[in-house]
């Protein structure tokens, strides 16, 4: 049990970072599912660990500097949740303890990488430019301080058009529902095919698709750092948005799914606490809804394929969401889902984790490539951007004829119509970036 800690001290999320930290019973149930343990082989880089180390700055008892590796190493997967036996809320410690951290004296090279990277992520016309002036000074990048260096090594060698999205598109033959879609921020800079795709597998299957124009970034990353009062902005902004008339409010980004699953928690004490509550209640992962309704039989693929499906951990750990992916699909005609060994292991995306830690990152990131390959798969599905990016990019520098990484969803509308599973629009043709 804390001592000496007074919740109020800690903000709005006191009372979830020590109730977090006094469910741990150390069992050390987590340590075969932490990837940075199993890495690195240190206690100090297990959930067991950092849930000490974290128990020790907020009694006084250690500098907030004196474990920032470790925490900082942390992917935020939420592997350790799904073993916990305790069910200890990490993620919510994790954040908690991140909007702290914020208060310790960090290097100006830290500070600038990270305000780099917020200030342009959640704003895809600010994204889209960043990458275009980063591509100018890219042969430099050797001249550029290591703490930047990762993000332009990471910029795309080019992007695809910009597409713009109908605020409605109405069902093709019976009407069966409604949603609203969000389109995703960097996901929509990078592979705006993904929300083609989507929209076409929902009217597809009878389902009438709203897609708010103004509807902005939904904080996951912010969120995810710890920066929880720009993620509760940027919540209250998108729950005005957001139409009360649909049956849910559907998504594609496993990472912006997690969080606005908790929407209770970001807005919490906000003006916006009851529409962020009405959103955490009401949004669903695409492949979550389309199980749950019941998907029209698809025609099936063209030829025979061997697809393999990774788990985005935000939708895996975080969101409990593992059978409806593999579902839908099973259905498919001339699809073989072939599962990976280490199908729910951390790719090394984790938002802006290449970033902020590439070498642990780029150690994950082969570790998925070489078990993929070793597969002999012709394609991969995931359900979340920073994954199709992290996993093609290990792949594309693994392999002379790597295997493409589609979304899920962009498996089923290639099987609902059927065309050439060649066509330049997959994100084999790009290269990697962040979350």
């Amino acid at each position: 049990m804390l001592h000496e800690l007074d919740p109020a001290k800690l903000g709005s999320h006191g009372e979830n970072i020590t109730q977090a930290i006094s469910s741990c019973v150390h069992c050390g149930f987590c340590l075969p599912t932490c990837p940075t343990y199993q890495l690195l082989g240190e206690e100090e880089n297990s959930p067991r660990g950092r849930i000490f180390l974290m128990k020790e700055v907020l009694e006084g008892e250690l500098k907030p500097s004196e474990i920032a590796s470790s925490i900082d190493q942390c992917l935020g997967c939420s592997a350790c949740m799904t073993a916990c036996p305790s069910g200890v809320n990490y993620d919510q410690l994790l954040t908690g303890y991140r909007h702290l951290k914020h208060q310790r004296t960090r290097g100006w090279m830290e500070r600038l990488r990270d305000a780099m990277v917020h200030s342009t992520l959640p704003y895809p016309t600010r994204f889209r430019w960043a990458i275009r002036l980063g591509r100018l000074f890219k042969p430099f990048a050797r001249l550029v301080p290591a703490t930047i260096r990762p993000m332009m090594d990471l910029l795309p060698d080019r992007l695809p058009a910009k597409l713009t999205w109908p605020e409605l598109s109405q069902v093709e033959g019976k009407r069966r529902g409604r949603v609203a879609l969000l389109t995703g921020c960097a996901q929509d800079v990078l592979a705006p095919r993904i929300t083609r795709a989507a929209i076409s597998v929902l009217v597809r299957n009878g389902i009438e698709v709203v897609i708010p124009p103004a509807q902005g970034c939904c904080g996951a990353l912010a969120w995810h750092a710890g920066r929880v009062d720009v993620a509760a902005q940027f919540a209250a902004q998108l729950a005005q948005q957001m139409p009360k008339d649909v049956d849910a409010v559907v998504t594609t980004a496993a990472g912006c799914g997690s969080t606005l699953k908790e929407y209770g928690h970001v807005t919490h004490g906000s003006p916006a606490a009851e529409q962020g509550q009405w959103l955490q209640d009401n949004v669903r992962d695409i492949c979550e809804y389309l199980d749950a309704i019941g998907p029209l039989p698809p025609v099936g693929l063209p030829r025979l394929m061997r697809v393999a499906y990774h788990d985005a951990c935000h939708l895996l750990h975080a969101q409990k969401i593992a059978q409806a992916p593999r579902r839908l699909l099973s259905k498919i005609n001339n699809l073989q889902l072939v599962e990976l060994p280490s199908a729910g292991s951390c790719c090394g995306s984790a938002g802006s984790y290449n970033i902020e830690q590439p070498q642990l990152a780029e150690v994950l990131g082969r570790d998925k490539a070489r078990e993929i390959l070793k597969s002999d798969v012709h394609a991969v599905a995931t359900g979340n951007i920073g994954c199709m990016v992290q996993v093609q990019r290990h792949l594309n520098e693994s392999s002379s004829s790597p295997p493409p990484v589609w979304h899920t969803i962009e498996v089923l509308e290639r099987a609902y119509r059927p065309r050439s599973l060649t066509e330049p629009d997959t994100v084999a043709q790009l290269s990697p970036t962040v979350f």
